[in-house]
């Protein structure tokens, strides 16, 4: 199954925010598993990045942006799928760019704890816990 994860779900991982993080990991697990197949956004990685070289040596921040490309692929933003946002019903522009970067990458779902942000997403969209289930 191919999902592409929101930025919160990473950055539950990373940051270990509980009690979000036990769910978070096990998708992480399952993508280092080849159980799933995991797609970041292209503006996912841009924000991880940013922050982690608010919080650590950037040397660090570096190594932690390569071991999510080990794990995850990455869903492009281009032109078309910016231009595809703009007239999207989603009304978060970030959101909407996501959901149109997961259609592109050819993703089932996105995994999310802003759930109600999609509402008007053409994609399948999970919490969590409810794609782990789903699985």
């Amino acid at each position: 199954m191919k999902i592409l994860l929101d930025t919160n779900i990473v950055l539950d991982v990373l940051l270990d925010r509980k009690p979000f993080a036990a769910a978070a990991a096990e998708i992480f697990s399952r993508a280092e598993r080849s159980e799933i197949s995991g797609f970041l956004c292209a503006t996912t990685i841009t924000t991880i990045d940013y922050l982690l070289n608010q919080a650590l040596p950037a040397k660090d921040a570096r190594r932690t942006i390569w071991r999510l490309l080990s794990l995850f692929e990455v869903a492009v933003v281009n032109r078309s799928v910016i231009e595809s946002a703009l007239k999207s019903k989603i009304p978060d522009f970030e959101d909407a760019v996501m959901v149109e970067a997961g259609q592109l990458a050819g993703v089932e779902s996105i995994v999310t704890r802003n759930t109600k942000d999609f509402k008007h997403s053409p994609l399948k969209v999970l919490d969590p816990k409810e794609f782990l289930s789903y699985l």
